[in-house]
């Protein structure tokens, strides 16, 4: 899948430690995505299956991604099946796009609204 050998090549040239550390997830996380899709060719166990492999912490937030989560699984699941022409591989890259954005505005969103003081 050219989604995993870009991110590949985006780690080997990363100087930020904190990007080097999402793009090694994200890595890890694609590959399992596509060996639980090869493994799986039942749409509805594979989706049940693909939202538990850490797509958040403890995958506490992950139903907050569904809309591009849902888009990415369908394109990896039949990219897995057969369909692995340039535009299922653009489909691909664009479900992660819209998906990694929108983690990526959940994790500022965290960082950025400290948990409050206790009052005294």
């Amino acid at each position: 899948m050219r989604l995993i050998e870009e991110l590949r090549q985006e780690l080997a040239g990363e100087q930020g430690l904190f990007r080097a550390q999402l793009l090694r997830e994200d890595i890890a996380r694609l590959t399992r995505l596509t060996e639980l899709a090869r493994a799986t060719p039942e749409f509805a166990s594979f989706r049940k299956a693909a939202l538990r492999i850490g797509w958040t912490q403890g995958d506490a937030r992950t139903q907050e991604l569904a809309g591009p989560l849902d888009e990415l699984l369908a394109a990896v699941h039949a990219y897995c099946g057969g369909a692995t022409d340039a535009p299922q591989e653009a489909r691909i890259g664009d479900a992660w796009t819209a998906l990694h954005r929108l983690r990526m505005e959940r994790l500022v969103g965290c960082l950025s609204n400290p948990v409050p003081k206790p009052l005294d």
